[in-house]
């Protein structure tokens, strides 16, 4: 069993930075990638990036390139989403999930971390 636990959030102005954090627990072996999402008032689920478990492939949302940089500290077991120029339109629940391997696809999704962006 794999856990993911989310910190970070928070409330900063627009135009501010922040760093959310993602720790996974348990049979960590077991994850090939960990990627984030996030939910906005009203919105559907958006996917935002992801990461392999190895720290080498990333991937990211067209429109979150450039301000928005996924990374992964292996020694942690944590995976980070760096924010910068935050938008009120990134305002949103950010949860981060691990897919892991198995021909169930089976996926451990955290419980998510608020970011508010005044404007």
């Amino acid at each position: 069993q794999v856990h993911v636990v989310e910190s970070g959030g928070g409330l900063v102005q627009a135009g501010g930075s922040l760093r959310l954090s993602c720790a996974a627990s348990g049979r960590t072996d077991s994850i090939y990638a960990m990627g984030w999402f996030r939910r906005a008032p009203g919105k559907e689920r958006e996917f935002v990036a992801t990461i392999s478990w190895t720290g080498d492939s990333t991937n990211y949302a067209d429109s979150l390139k450039g301000r928005f940089t996924i990374s992964k500290d292996n020694a942690k077991d944590t995976v980070y989403l760096q924010m910068n120029n935050l938008k009120a339109e990134d305002t949103a629940v950010y949860s981060c999930v691990a897919y892991l391997r198995g021909a169930q696809g089976e996926q451990s999704w955290g419980q998510g971390t608020q970011v508010t962006v005044s404007s």
